[in-house]
């Protein structure tokens, strides 16, 4: 015998991954995979884009510093 995919292949009702909220879906959990990686992804991006603005902040707080000590 292969291993599990090839089991799941033949026998998807045992896959416990084709279950959503308890019920046999696999289209459904396909579904529910692609959004969760969706999410994670888009999330992903937004702390990037988060990170990228505290960095901006932070480089203008310096110099908003250095210049105060000038005057």
């Amino acid at each position: 015998m292969g291993d599990f995919t090839e089991y799941w292949e033949d026998f998807p009702e045992e896959d416990p991954g084709n279950y959503v909220g308890g019920r046999f879906d696999p289209a459904g959990a396909r579904a529910l995979r692609a959004q969760s990686s969706k999410i994670a992804q888009d999330q992903a991006n937004l702390d990037d884009e988060i990170s990228r603005i505290i960095q901006k902040v932070k480089i203008a707080q310096d110099q908003a510093k250095r210049d105060a000590e000038k005057s």
